[in-house]
């Protein structure tokens, strides 16, 4: 184990950048990833209260093309896209609806509970 220069955090030997403070070992400062990605959103980690580095978008698919009509049932394939936010501390994944599209994908649920 190594020890973070900048913050006296224990870093595993395998990784050049502090978990804790984002101190590069190799360039001997703390980079701010906030530049690095778009990051539409400031989320922290509901585990670890680490703050969340943005992955990007992902789209997936569900189903395979079938035959020789293939294309065609790419029609009736659900296609859906997440933004997704990992936690450098215990590497937990988040999925999110991309911003702006909250709205046209989901309608509220009626229920019987939600004026509980």
């Amino acid at each position: 184990m190594k020890t973070c220069p900048n913050c006296s955090a224990e870093i595993e030997n395998n990784f050049e950048i502090c978990w804790n403070c984002c101190y590069s070992l190799t360039e001997e400062r703390v980079i701010d990833f906030d530049n690095e990605l778009d990051n539409p959103r400031k989320i922290d980690c509901l585990r670890c209260k680490t703050k969340l580095i943005y992955s990007g978008v992902f789209r997936f698919h569900e189903g395979t093309n079938l035959g020789i009509f293939g294309n065609f049932f790419e029609l009736f394939v659900n296609k859906e896209s997440f933004e997704i936010y990992i936690c450098p501390k215990c590497g937990k994944a988040e999925f999110f609806v991309p911003l702006g599209q909250e709205e046209t994908r989901f309608s509220p649920v009626s229920s019987p509970w939600t004026n509980c």
